[in-house]
């Protein structure tokens, strides 16, 4: 803490303000899990066009994350995030005045700024910690990802408060981050890396020079993870309510509730696997990510079957499904894990890149935020054209197990070169570094 000369009281300042504007940014880019299906009927849309739809603010957020990520690195996360926020609070609210599909897609493009917000708070929060510290840091800033809870509980309130108009939920969203932008401003401080080089006098580096560990396959094997916990954790949190009101037949006051279950713990146990992760490493989190989730992915993919079978006064006809107290139950275990990974993802990035935490941080989360835009689409798609709902969790089991294998592969690969005492907590720069260079063979 001393080389950095910041107080315990700036790093928590830095930190809590961090987290809370977050949370309000993340809850204001997962609007559309709720308000959408009001749009849908609205609109008449089908389960593609919904898809895409409720996918479109996660492409702007995952594709601003690299050059917010860089920008803050270069101008400091105070500035960059307050900017971010109310630029977001303004297409939330013209999100309010369309009436057509195209034009809903266009305003959810400007709302989708919000989910920019990660790779800015990412980049800002790791400069006030120790590498020692920064897991469990960065994990309790990404325990924002409860605002997609909150939305999916709470939006399905607020909108009978406001009378079932799906508008006036938009525009209390918009005033909520206009305000958060501004406190946000007030409270927070410029961060230790920017202050020196402005004490200093030393230019930012170069969006070039930003980009430069980009080169390194272990930043998109990286990637490849965050594009599950994160991206799947975002898209699941969009489709859940939809796939409980079609699938279960359920309201969707009752669906949002269940979502919020699944995106509650997928969320506020990230700070755990931060801690985990500094104190146990990173790779025995992820494999206990991989290997659960695509365990309960694979139950979770076994589709509703009608039998028939002789009986005594005629045929009788089952159905089995996944009854719901169970099916619920593994979207709980689901979030649980998918939130450990996320942290031990990014515990890698700022010890191995201290100075381009911005960038490769974009990067990770871009590639995240992606598997988020692509996945809503793709489960709309494959329910329209193949008709089983559990299709979804077919294709994340698929996904899951890509990644883990993957990860298994390199690290059988190492091992064959390591020695006994990299396999401790203390493993991760050495560990890693061996498998960039047998990425780069």
């Amino acid at each position: 803490m001393n080389t950095l000369n910041v107080t315990p009281g700036e790093q928590k300042r830095a930190l809590t303000s961090s987290t809370l504007a977050f949370t309000v940014c993340f809850a204001v880019w997962t609007i559309f899990s709720i308000i959408g299906l009001k749009i849908k009927t609205q609109l008449g849309l089908s389960d593609t066009q919904f898809g895409l739809l409720v996918a479109t603010p996660i492409l702007t957020g995952s594709l601003s994350r690299i050059f917010l990520g860089v920008w803050t690195d270069q101008y400091g996360g105070r500035l960059i995030f307050t900017l971010q926020m109310i630029t977001t609070a303004v297409a939330t609210f013209l999100l309010t005045k369309v009436t057509t599909y195209p034009m809903f897609l266009l305003a959810a493009l400007g709302l989708g700024l919000a989910g920019g917000s990660f790779a800015v708070g990412i980049a800002y929060v790791s400069t006030w910690y120790p590498a020692e510290k920064q897991g469990t840091a960065l994990g309790i800033f990404g325990m924002g990802n409860v605002g997609a809870a909150i939305t999916n509980f709470g939006a399905p309130i607020l909108l009978v408060a406001v009378g079932g108009q799906w508008q006036g939920v938009a525009q209390i969203y918009a005033i909520v981050i206009l305000i958060t932008g501004i406190l946000y401003y007030i409270i927070a401080k410029d961060d230790p890396a920017l202050r020196r080089r402005k004490e200093h006098g030393i230019a930012h580096a170069s969006f070039a020079e930003q980009m430069e560990p980009l080169k390194n396959l272990q930043v998109w094997r990286f990637s490849l993870y965050y594009f599950f916990v994160f991206g799947g954790f975002v898209a699941l949190a969009l489709w859940l309510p939809r796939y409980y009101v079609g699938a279960y037949g359920l309201e969707l006051g009752t669906a949002g509730m269940l979502a919020a279950a699944y995106a509650l713990p997928g969320s506020i146990f990230r700070a755990l696997g931060g801690w985990l992760s500094d104190k146990l490493g990173a790779r025995r989190v992820m494999y206990w990510t991989f290997i659960v989730c695509v365990a309960c992915t694979f139950i979770m993919s076994y589709p509703a079957t009608n039998y028939t079978v002789a009986g005594i006064q005629g045929p009788i006809a089952f159905n089995i499904t996944i009854p719901l107290w169970l099916f619920v139950s593994l979207t709980i275990v689901l979030g649980f894990f998918m939130s450990l990974g996320k942290a031990a993802v990014y515990k890698h990035i700022p010890v191995y890149y201290p100075n381009n935490v911005g960038s490769v941080g974009g990067i990770v989360g871009l590639i995240g935020g992606l598997g988020g835009f692509i996945l809503p689409i793709t489960f709309g798609i494959m329910n329209d054209h193949i008709g089983i709902w559990t299709s979804c969790f077919m294709l994340l089991t698929v996904l899951i197990g890509i990644a883990l294998l993957w990860m298994h592969v390199s690290i059988v690969r190492l091992d064959k070169k390591s020695s006994p005492e990299l396999r401790g907590p203390r493993y991760l720069p050495e560990l890693e570094a061996l498998i960039k260079e047998s990425d780069k063979s």
